[in-house]
């Protein structure tokens, strides 16, 4: 990254490592979500229920993804850039492609499986119900929906750059559009513009739950519009921040304005819908786009609160952060099944909530990485998610240390 002291790049490594793992974290809040009786949101529900587990999965579900896709174009221009175009694919199929067919083909039946001991748990002495019947488009991509969209996002910015580069030869447009970036980031206008599609893609769907906002497209070949909206908005945008390394020392002189605003604008946002799932559809009307525009401006400034703060707090080399950062990518390629299964056990337990969310979290952590250092790290899988082979070691060696984009 030209002008950029890779000191950067590490923080915003450790804002991607963040993301993920803030992904079973809100997979783990799941079966404490409250809910009417009767009504089962996950594959199986605890007997102990948390409203503070509930304002948890809705602060994560705002803003996890909208960062991912953010940090994911970032960095996918930057090995762009570094690689070229026949390299750049071949390394996206690889580390992008063979992680989604082999991971769903590993990870779906185990899923499924951990899905009937839940039937089983909830509903004792009853038949389990048929398995749902689907035709094109649908399918169950799981929590590995992430892989198979951005495959999509990378062909599409691809093909825009491409023709980009035939039409604007001199590079007037590239010019100008840098200046707009860098003028509605400056002005304070980026996050409006960037809320704007998925806040209108989100008020004009049909049936709108609007306490779960973006819908994630995990069971369908066909993306829903506010997830292309959304999603596809914050991975253009990075790729396109990305070719002006100055809007990082902005993001980082202004985090404390972006995190008041991300607290003040999700706090806003609860107060509209209440702290518990509501599954009522949204009704058209002022209030719901005024929410929906409340949302989705909430996980811009959650994002530029977690990279400015990430580049104020994290910009130096640490090799804690360094190791948990490549072990991410596995441990959110392998969660679900394992998340789900202590979810199971536990969910008959008389304790806590807290004792058993804790608990989870606490079991589930430490044995994926443990299977990373063991199975992954210095292997050829470790090469295939993290780009080569590392040293088993915290401190590695100089080599080492040297950042290695990963948008998994």
């Amino acid at each position: 990254m030209p002008g950029s002291g890779s000191e950067r790049l590490h923080a915003l490594d450790a804002v991607r490592a963040f993301a993920l793992l803030a992904g079973i974290a809100f997979h783990a809040t799941l079966s404490f979500l409250p809910s009417a009786p009767g009504v089962s949101l996950w594959i199986v529900m605890d007997t102990h229920r948390s409203v503070a587990l509930s304002i948890l999965f809705y602060v994560l579900h705002n803003f996890r993804l909208m960062t991912f896709f953010f940090i994911a174009g970032f960095f996918g221009r930057m090995s762009f850039h570094r690689m070229g175009v026949r390299a750049f694919l071949g390394d996206r199929l690889k580390r992008i492609a063979v992680p989604l067919i082999v991971g769903w083909i590993v990870l779906f039946p185990a899923i499924v499986a951990v899905s009937i001991w839940g039937a089983l748990v909830m509903y004792p002495g009853k038949p389990l119900p048929p398995p749902p019947t689907a035709s094109f488009p649908a399918f169950p991509l799981t929590h590995l929906w992430f892989l198979y969209v951005l495959l999509w996002f990378y062909a599409a910015v691809l093909i825009v750059r491409g023709l980009v580069v035939v039409i604007d030869r001199r590079g007037r447009l590239r010019a100008g559009l840098d200046a707009l970036v860098r003028g509605a980031v400056r002005v304070h206008l980026a996050p409006l513009l960037l809320a704007a599609p998925a806040c209108a893609a989100l008020y004009l769907l049909p049936n709108w739950m609007m306490w779960f906002g973006i819908p994630t497209p995990d069971s369908s070949l066909v993306p829903n519009l506010p997830a292309v909206a959304g999603f596809g908005t914050a991975f253009a945008f990075g790729w396109l921040a990305q070719r002006d390394p100055g809007l990082l020392e902005i993001w980082r002189r202004r985090w404390p304005l972006n995190l008041l605003l991300a607290a003040g604008l999700t706090i806003a946002a609860l107060m509209a819908v209440g702290l518990t799932p509501l599954l009522a559809p949204a009704r058209p009307g002022a209030a719901t786009l005024a929410y929906a525009l409340c949302y989705t401006l909430a996980q811009w400034a959650w994002t530029f609160a977690f990279v400015g703060m990430a580049l104020r707090f994290l910009s130096g080399f640490s090799a804690v952060r360094r190791y948990i950062a490549d072990a991410s990518y596995w441990l959110y390629l392998i969660h679900l099944p394992i998340v789900m299964a202590l979810q199971v056990a536990v969910s008959r337990l008389d304790w806590p909530w807290g004792l058993k969310f804790g608990g989870i979290l606490a079991v589930a952590i430490p044995l994926m990485l443990v299977t990373y250092s063991l199975f992954v790290r210095n292997t050829f899988i470790g090469a295939i998610l993290n780009g080569r082979r590392k040293p088993h070691s915290l401190s590695g060696n100089v080599a080492a240390s040297t950042f290695t984009p990963q948008e998994g």
